[in-house]
C-alpha cells in the first residue's frame, strides 16, 4: 500500500468510510481499480480481495455481479469492509484472517491485493498498528512474495491475479516469481506518484540502499497482472 497517510477526505469521495486506524483508499488504490475495470467480471464470477482494508475493491466487483470473498487480518478492517459492503447494499463475505488461511482449498477467477509492500528499515512486518497496512520489511517483499506463491494454487484456469505495488518493491523480481510458478505475468499499468509522508520519512535510508536516485520526488506504482494459463 502506498505510503501517503490513509485520509478519510479521500475515502468520503468515494463514498467509503473507514474506522480509525483502517487503510484508506489512495493512489494505489484508484490503480486498482481501473486495472478492475479493464476485466472481464460475470455474473456468478468468484473473486477474492486480499487485504480488503475498506472493502472498496471487493464492492466494486460485488456491483459487477461477482460472488465476493474479502479478508483482512485486522478486526477494524474486516467492520470496516462489512460497513462499507452494507452501505453499498452489495454483499460481500469478509473474514478476518491472514491471506487466504480463512478459505483453504478455495478458488477464484480474480484475485485482488493491494498488499503492505513499503521498504521500511524497522526490520520485520509490525504485527499491530496502523503501519501493519503499509510497512514489508526491509525489501518491501514480505507479503508481495507470499502472494506470488499462493496465486497458482487459487486461481482457476483462465483466472487472473491483480496486485499492485511500488516499484522500489522489485517489480521485476515480481513477474519472475509468478512467471516460475506457471502464470503469465505482465504489468498492466502504472503511475508516478508523489511521496507520501512515510516515503518522506526515510528518504535518506532509501536513498543510501539505492532503492531511490538523489532527486527522485516520485513514487513509480504498478499493476501486476497474472493469469493462469
Amino acid at each position: 500500500m502506498t505510503a501517503a497517510v490513509p485520509t478519510t477526505t479521500a475515502s468520503r469521495r468515494l463514498g467509503v468510510r473507514t474506522l480509525p486506524g483502517v487503510y484508506a483508499p489512495q493512489h494505489d488504490t484508484h490503480l486498482l481499480l481501473r486495472a478492475l475495470a479493464r476485466e472481464t467480471v460475470r455474473p456468478g464470477s468468484e473473486v477474492i480481495d486480499l487485504g480488503t482494508g475498506s472493502g472498496l475493491l471487493a464492492v466494486a466487483a460485488a456491483r459487477r455481479g461477482a460472488h465476493v470473498t474479502a479478508v483482512d487480518v485486522g478486526r477494524r478492517a474486516v467492520l470496516t469492509a462489512r460497513l462499507n459492503a452494507l452501505l453499498a447494499r452489495q454483499r460481500v463475505t469478509v473474514h478476518r484472517g491472514d491471506l487466504a488461511d480463512p478459505v483453504p482449498g478455495e478458488t477464484y477467477d480474480l484475485v485482488l491485493s493491494n498488499p503492505p509492500y513499503v521498504p521500511s528499515p524497522l526490520g520485520p512486518p509490525p504485527r499491530r498498528g496502523s503501519a501493519r497496512a503499509w510497512d514489508a520489511g526491509h525489501d518491501g517483499r514480505a507479503v508481495v512474495d507470499r502472494i506470488c506463491d499462493a496465486a497458482p494454487y487459487l486461481l482457476r484456469r483462465g483466472g487472473v491475479l491483480l496486485m499492485v505495488h511500488s516499484d522500489l518493491t522489485n517489480t521485476e523480481a515480481t513477474l519472475r516469481r509468478l512467471t516460475r510458478g506457471g502464470l503469465r505475468a505482465e504489468v498492466s499499468d502504472a503511475a508516478s506518484v508523489p511521496f507520501g509522508p512515510v516515503l518522506l520519512s526515510r528518504l535518506p535510508w532509501l536513498r543510501g540502499r539505492g532503492l531511490l536516485g538523489e532527486h527522485a520526488d516520485e513514487e513509480n506504482l504498478v499493476v501486476i497482472r497474472a493469469e493462469q494459463p
